[in-house]
């Protein structure tokens, strides 16, 4: 028989990680139109920085922003649960 503890368990990955994944990704088809516009020099080192900088800020910067606004939310959520928790007493 198989029971839920035979499945292997998976990590998901969490909401601003997703986002930033997404972000990351549009920056660098971003990139790519970049340099297949000409705006990058066809060299593998302009390339290659071309695609991490432009999908690493994007990244970066989607996944902070995320996490912060999560990280609100959460807090938001604790403190009006405090405060139903008090209002009740």
């Amino acid at each position: 028989m198989s029971t839920s503890n035979d499945q292997p368990t998976r990590r998901r990955l969490s909401g601003p990680l997703k986002i930033g994944l997404v972000a990351a990704a549009l920056g660098i088809a971003l990139a790519l139109v970049g340099i297949a516009r000409g705006n990058v020099p066809l060299n593998p080192t302009s390339v290659l920085l071309a695609l991490l900088i432009s999908g690493g800020s994007w990244g970066l910067v989607a996944w902070a922003v995320a996490t912060a606004a999560y990280d609100v939310e959460a807090d938001l959520a604790e403190a009006e649960s405090a405060d139903a928790g008090s209002a009740t007493e």
